[in-house]
This record gives C-alpha cells, sequence and structure tokens, in this order.
C-alpha cells in the first residue's frame, strides 16, 4: 500500500501537470528567458567551470537551450544527465562537446536528449572525472523552503547521495544546486512534501528572480 508521502507527492505532481498542460509556447518562452537572464547574472555560474545542465523536454518545463549556449559562449565545460539503469533510478552527467555534438544528440525518455557514453569510439568524461561546480537541475514543483518534488524515479536524489557521499572521500565540495522554475512550479513554504531521501537545493530561479 502506498504510503501517504507517496501518495502527498502523487497529488502534487497530478496537479501540477495539469497547471502546466494550461500553458502556452509563448509563456513558457518568456519566462525561460528572464530565467535564463538572472542565471547567467548568478555568481555561481559565472565563476563556475564544469556545470551540469537538464536538456529540456519539448513541453512543461524551463526552455534550456540559451542556458547550454551560453555554457559554450562563456568557455565552460557541458555536462548532461544521462539515465543509465532506469530499473534503478541510476543516472550520471557525461560531457558534451560543443554544438555539434548537442545537436547529434538522439532522444530518450520523454522526448529529452541524452548523449551516449561513447563517442568516435573514445568514453565521455562523467562528472565523476572531473568535479561539476554546478548542476542546474530540473524539477516538477518547489516551495521557498527550497524543497524539490521530482519526476518520481529518484534519479537526482540517489545521483547527489552517491556523488557527494564520493567527494567527500576525496575532501572535495560538493556543486551548488540551482533549480530553474516557471512561476507556477514555485509554491509557498512547506506545500513541497519530502522524505528523508529528497535532497533540496540551494537556490531557485524563477521568472520574478531567486529564491534562496
Amino acid at each position: 500500500m502506498a504510503s501517504a508521502l507517496t501518495k502527498q507527492k502523487g497529488a502534487l505532481r497530478k496537479a501540477m501537470r495539469a497547471t502546466l498542460a494550461n500553458l502556452t509556447s509563448d509563456e513558457i518562452q518568456a519566462q525561460s528567458r528572464q530565467i535564463t537572464r538572472t542565471l547567467l547574472a548568478l555568481p555561481e555560474f559565472q565563476q563556475s567551470k564544469n556545470v551540469s545542465c537538464f536538456l529540456s523536454m519539448p513541453t512543461g518545463e524551463v526552455d534550456t537551450s540559451a542556458v547550454v549556449s551560453a555554457i559554450f559562449d562563456h568557455g565552460k565545460t557541458l555536462y548532461v544527465p544521462k539515465m543509465v539503469d532506469k530499473d534503478h533510478g541510476i543516472m550520471d552527467f557525461f560531457q558534451i562537446y560543443g554544438e555539434d555534438d548537442l545537436r547529434t544528440l538522439p532522444s530518450g525518455q520523454w522526448g529529452i536528449r541524452e548523449p551516449d557514453p561513447e563517442v568516435e569510439g573514445k568514453l565521455r568524461p562523467s562528472g565523476h572525472a572531473e568535479p561539476l561546480d554546478l548542476i542546474v537541475m530540473p524539477g516538477m514543483a518547489f516551495d521557498r523552503s527550497l524543497s524539490r518534488l521530482g519526476y518520481g524515479k529518484g534519479f537526482y536524489d540517489r545521483f547527489l547521495s552517491a556523488y557527494s557521499a564520493a567527494l567527500q572521500g576525496r575532501q572535495q565540495m560538493r556543486p551548488r544546486l540551482v533549480a530553474l522554475a516557471l512561476r507556477e512550479q514555485i509554491l509557498e513554504a512547506g506545500l513541497v512534501p519530502v522524505g528523508e531521501t529528497d535532497w533540496k537545493v540551494d537556490v531557485i530561479i524563477g521568472p520574478d528572480g531567486i529564491v534562496s
């Protein structure tokens, strides 16, 4: 039987999907432009070298295409997420070499482009090889206490727990976690149900500014 927490999360995801489905593409693009401007001005972004950024779904979330282009334009190294074991919710991040490499990525689940772990016969560097400075994250909903509701598979939470433990063992700092959210995805503090294994983010960037 599903726990009360699981039911609460499921209900919020269902409500949020309905809300996001009502947004037009123009509305999402307008919000995405504002969010991108704020992210690019963030000191954490400007000072970072290795940046992970999600490649956005075709609809229903912040469009990250301008963020990704800016990462390349600023001479930073881009890593993007890939589901490596869907059954067990395991994800890793792999380096993308530039716009041409990005264009050739095949579409995976939910229409999201994902890199193959190899390119031209060579293994791509992963986020474990070179510590990430910043992880730009998606989510279904967030609240003003910096809680995050993901899409229900636990990919980011599992990755962050394992990655942070590995970095701690090497006495390295964990990356800053920056979430990008449409206005409709940011709720009042305490409205996102969370469990012990759910990670909070460090910063949420919406079209109206920063929540931290």
